[in-house]
């Protein structure tokens, strides 16, 4: 009987350790998962990476030394329905991965990657878009596909997957720092670099910005779906769901468009756009 009774209490206690264990577990875990959140609500702000000087997602305007663009007041918006406040960094796009994956900044805005996959979370989209390409008007014809690259200067950052694109079909990468874009479009113009590739709506809007330019978006290349989305620490599981829910709440009622509507001269880069666009393998 006291055999019984002693082989009872072990295996209870090998029970309740199991359940203490995987109880410890979870909280390390829900823990691990919420931490950022926690360390953000408890700061009070959002510390958010930028560059400042893209038109028109994250810009000065002439004059002015208060931010914004799309991506900033997406981001601005986010932060009051999560109601802390936001400061922004102004961070080359190459350095943006870096401060993230350091500490220094809470969240970036980026396209999504595999590569980057694998390292960081992502929200949902709140903008998409497809790559093309800028060209000077007397050279149109030169490219007929993205294999007449080839032996083309490309001016770009680093670090992007326009650059990759260039140089997956075999275009000379010119990189800049954080430059505004009247210096991409000028070394076009000017010769220095013969084509860049971006995105379509931000080289549409560039375009208008500098009519006097002799370049032009090729009309028949349209290529590389892309999205936008924020991008946060990996394990940053509780605050990738409150931004999921409060860009959830900006598509419902309208506000993404709204948003849209006011950078992208009334286009909508909020929902997917109905267009035949060229798939690019090997490129992440």
């Amino acid at each position: 009987m006291r055999l019984k009774r002693f082989t009872l209490f072990f295996v209870l206690l090998l029970v309740l350790g199991a359940c203490g264990e995987t109880s410890s577990q979870n909280q390390n875990s829900d823990e691990k998962g919420s931490g950022k959140w926690a360390e953000i609500k408890e700061n009070g702000e959002l510390v958010v990476g930028t560059p400042g000087t893209l038109y028109p997602t994250s810009y000065y305007p002439e004059g002015s030394d208060e931010l914004t663009g799309y991506d900033v007041e997406v981001i601005k918006e986010i932060a009051k329905r999560l109601d802390i406040d936001v400061k922004f960094e102004i961070l080359g796009f190459d350095a943006m991965l870096a401060s993230l994956k350091s500490g220094r900044i809470d969240v970036a805005q980026a396209g999504l990657r595999e590569a980057s996959k694998k390292k960081f979370a992502f929200s949902d989209p709140y903008k998409y878009s497809y790559s093309t390409m800028i060209v000077r008007k007397d050279e149109v014809a030169d490219f007929k596909a993205l294999a007449d690259l080839d032996g083309k200067k490309a001016g770009g950052a680093a670090t992007t997957v326009y650059s990759d694109i260039a140089r997956k079909f075999g275009a000379e990468v010119k990189t800049y720092g954080n430059v505004t874009n009247d210096v991409y479009l000028k070394d076009v113009d000017n010769g220095r670099t013969d084509v860049i590739i971006n995105d379509y709506y931000l080289q549409s809007l560039a375009l208008e910005a500098f009519p006097d330019l002799d370049i032009t978006i090729h009309p028949d290349l349209k290529f590389y779906p892309t999205t936008q989305n924020v991008v946060m620490d990996k394990d940053a599981d509780l605050l990738k769901e409150k931004i999921n829910e409060v860009l959830a709440g900006m598509r419902e009622d309208g506000t993404l468009t709204e948003l849209s509507g006011k950078f992208f001269g009334g286009k909508d880069v909020s929902k997917k756009p109905d267009e035949d666009i060229i798939e690019i393998e090997g490129i992440e």
